[in-house]
């Protein structure tokens, strides 16, 4: 059975797994939610371990956030909801853009967690394989001057931007340009937490290599894994190695 609850200030909610203590959060990835981790988080549960999945501002059950930002402005958003859950230090799952905002959580507030599950995150900042095209880049330069209406703009934007991009709209939109333009190299390197990355060894949109990356500029405990056969939704594709390896933390 499916049942929110609302925490923080009100605009995070979450759906709770399990009884007792809760040892386990968990972050979803971009226009995803955190039903994704219902599979891991139910098995937990039948372990005896309580978990709390997170829909973060502007997916799910959550309403957008009032200002745009990228994962480090997330990573404030949803302190007020660790500290209403209690029961901390948590180990942190974050998938995605979930994982960026867990890696900021971890650095800036340690206390909160016990250690930090890494899978398909964007962590380091990859340059464009392709610029854009020069016709978008010329109504661009246009409609900066006025000369180009925002109709005009926006129909653009729907055939060049990336499929997130072209299904993002208003402050979501510029949640989205604003992730996309931040790398978490010094959030890395101030993590004191154990950190495993777990990823999908076909997973084409945040390739294996941007964690092994990512762990060499870590000074903190760390272990890479990766899943054959496993792409970028490794919550939903493989919820029961997520399961064992989260489960080997509490």
């Amino acid at each position: 059975m499916y049942v929110l609850r609302a925490y923080g200030d009100g605009n995070i909610f979450g759906e709770p797994y399990g009884q007792g203590p809760v040892r386990i959060i968990w972050l979803h990835g971009w226009a995803r939610r955190g039903q994704d981790f219902a599979a891991a988080a139910t098995e937990l549960a039948r372990r005896g371990v309580a978990s709390v999945a997170l829909d973060l501002p502007g997916f799910g059950a959550s309403p957008a956030p009032a200002a745009a930002g990228g994962a480090r402005l997330y990573a404030e958003l949803v302190m007020p909801a660790l500290k209403e859950i209690g029961g901390g230090p948590f180990v942190l799952v974050g998938h995605s853009f979930g994982g960026t905002v867990a890696c900021v959580v971890a650095a800036n507030h340690p206390e909160c967690v016990r250690s930090l599950v890494l899978t398909g995150a964007p962590l380091l900042r990859r340059p464009s394989s392709r610029p854009s095209p020069v016709a978008y880049r010329m109504l661009r330069w246009l409609h900066a001057r006025g000369l180009v209406s925002a109709k005009r703009m926006e129909e653009a934007r729907q055939k060049y931007g990336s499929r997130d991009y072209r299904n993002a709209s208003g402050v979501m939109r510029d949640v989205l340009v604003a992730s996309v333009n931040e790398s978490y190299e010094v959030e890395l390197a101030r993590l004191d937490v154990p950190v495993t990355f777990l990823w999908g060894e076909e997973d084409r949109e945040v390739p294996l290599g941007v964690a092994t990356r990512a762990s060499s500029l870590l000074t903190s405990t760390h272990t890479v894994k990766s899943l054959p056969g496993v792409g970028h939704l490794l919550p939903t594709e493989a919820p029961g190695e997520l399961a064992n390896v989260v489960g080997a933390l509490v």
